[in-house]
């Protein structure tokens, strides 16, 4: 599903060169639960970034779904998020003019579905993750948690092979945050989509099927467990 190959990122801060990413490889399967982890600067937000072709590498290779993305026009990786790729951020990144109903459907008008089918799945998926009923609520009008349960169904409601959640409980009280996790696992068990966080939060690490521990940029440690 996600191909990683020698991948290298250096920033530039001043006359600093800050090496975020150093020869990562990294394949990731259909339907995986991972998380990246790693203290502020190993370098897991900037490798989710490359994965979500939102950056890219200044060497290596990505492929996304066998298709290749690096050295790709800035309009086909536009098109590759809008189709394959759903993101979950730690500050929920809802509009706060609309609904949550609304914040969920724009993603299907992006794709110029029409509107009944517009209307039906945005419905199914806020009852999906538990939302039923406060489909007309603006963010103000909701907790944290259910912010992160309106992001969650936008990111899935297009039906993307890959979702990305950087920090997504971050923002959360534990038992807030669990709950979400529990919620992105079931749907990840049902759904068959794979997710990728890129996390410091230990209850994050201990939800995940497989574990990558970045260091100063590099891939120090990769587990797989058991459901």
């Amino acid at each position: 599903m996600i191909s990683a190959q020698v991948v290298h990122k250096t920033y530039i801060d001043g006359e600093t060169q800050v090496h975020a990413l150093r020869g990562i490889d990294l394949n990731i399967g259909e339907a995986e639960f991972l998380a990246i982890a790693g203290p502020s600067g190993s370098g897991k937000s900037t490798l989710l970034n490359i994965i979500g072709c939102i950056d890219t590498p200044d060497s290596g290779e990505v492929q996304i779904d066998g298709e290749l993305v690096t050295g790709r026009k800035t309009r086909d990786l536009v098109e590759i998020r809008r189709a394959k790729i759903g993101f979950v951020f730690q500050n929920f990144n809802l509009i706060p003019v609309l609904t949550a109903y609304e914040n969920v459907a724009m993603s299907l008008a992006l794709l110029g579905l029409r509107e009944a089918e517009i209307r039906e799945r945005s419905m199914t998926m806020l009852a999906e993750v538990g939302l039923q009923g406060m489909e007309d609520r603006r963010p103000s009008r909701l907790s944290g948690g259910q912010q992160q349960r309106v992001a969650v169904a936008r990111a899935l409601v297009k039906e993307p092979l890959i979702v990305l959640a950087d920090e997504p409980t971050a923002n959360l009280d534990s038992e807030t945050g669990e709950d979400v996790l529990k919620l992105m696992l079931e749907l990840n068990s049902r759904l068959g989509t794979t997710f990728v966080f890129s996390t410091h939060d230990q209850m994050v690490m201990e939800y995940a099927r497989r574990l990558c521990l970045l260091h100063d940029g590099l891939i120090v440690s990769d587990e797989h467990r058991s459901a």
